[in-house]
């Protein structure tokens, strides 16, 4: 007898949804960084062990849009809470309870969701004590599946919440081949590695107003060497010298270590070139959005 459940990860920017989903599915196939709003659109992982298949969407951290691409952000994220079997609320093991959170919360709520917590980031905490403090405050809230505390970066708990989310499949037939891991096209995910790059290695607001295209991904005959051509879009012609940096340090930089990580994921050599063009107020253009697959 098989099972299934489609379970949404959701909770405020930055509180490791992502990194969460990558320990999940051994595998990184969502890009992590300490910036917020690193993850743009629904992102599928599905992980699949004997009968029981969980297929999880990573969805942008819920917050107040200021841009076109941020209200298509926090709209992925409304429509899949309606949209799932279950949900994988993630939070921060202390600081106050945030309004978003609270509206995430009444959601909840309104669609009667099945809910696990996942109190993520507990290596931080010196005081054991403030976690029990925590789940009794958050409890008080909402009436948890159940309540797993995790560190995602020390991979603790994550067996123990694999569990827990593995209680609420159901009977159904797996809906991906159990050697699935993503929905993702190579190409988004080529183009992903790459914006995580400018992420860790650009300052303040410049990541967020740049978007990856790739061009060309194309493996050469003998099958050990693929070339990929890409190009990065940024909103200012003052953003595109940062990036590129001087004499074209920055943009190596960038270059060689999304191309350490796409070797490592795709099983390859790379043969990565990567351009830089402007496209003033992208985040704000109907248009440009769709054309780099954001909406």
């Amino acid at each position: 007898m098989t099972k299934t459940a489609f379970i949404a990860i959701v909770g405020k920017p930055n509180v490791g949804k992502s990194s969460i989903l990558n320990r999940m599915l051994g595998q990184k196939i969502a890009i992590v960084s300490e910036k917020p709003q690193t993850t743009r659109t629904k992102i599928m992982g599905v992980l699949t062990e004997g009968e029981i298949q969980l297929v999880f969407t990573d969805t942008p951290g819920f917050h107040r849009p200021r841009t076109k691409l941020g209200e298509k952000m926090v709209k992925a994220v409304s429509d899949s809470i309606g949209g799932v079997d279950a949900c994988l609320f993630v939070v921060e093991p202390k600081g106050d309870i945030k309004d978003i959170e609270k509206e995430l919360i009444e959601k909840f709520k309104k669609e009667k969701m099945p809910v696990v917590l996942a109190i993520n980031k507990i290596d931080l905490l010196e005081d054991k004590a403030e976690l029990m403090s925590r789940i009794c405050e958050l409890s008080a809230l909402y009436n948890f599946e159940a309540v797993v505390p995790v560190s995602a970066v020390k991979n603790d708990g994550i067996r123990e919440l694999i569990s827990e989310l593995s209680k609420l499949s159901f009977e159904s037939e797996h809906f991906f081949p159990d050697d699935t891991l993503t929905d993702q096209p190579e190409r988004v995910l080529a183009g992903e590695i790459i914006r995580e790059k400018m992420l860790r290695l650009l300052d303040k607001e410049i990541p967020h107003g740049v978007a990856v295209s790739i061009e060309r991904m194309r493996e050469r005959p003998d099958g050990d060497l693929m070339d990929i051509d890409a190009v990065i879009y940024c909103e200012k012609e003052s953003h595109k010298g940062i990036i590129i940096g001087k004499k074209g340090a920055t943009l190596k930089r960038i270059s060689t270590y999304a191309r350490q990580d796409m070797e490592k994921f795709f099983g390859c050599r790379i043969n990565l070139k990567c351009w830089v063009k402007v496209k003033e107020g992208w985040r704000n253009r109907e248009g440009l959005i769709h054309n780099f697959g954001l909406d």
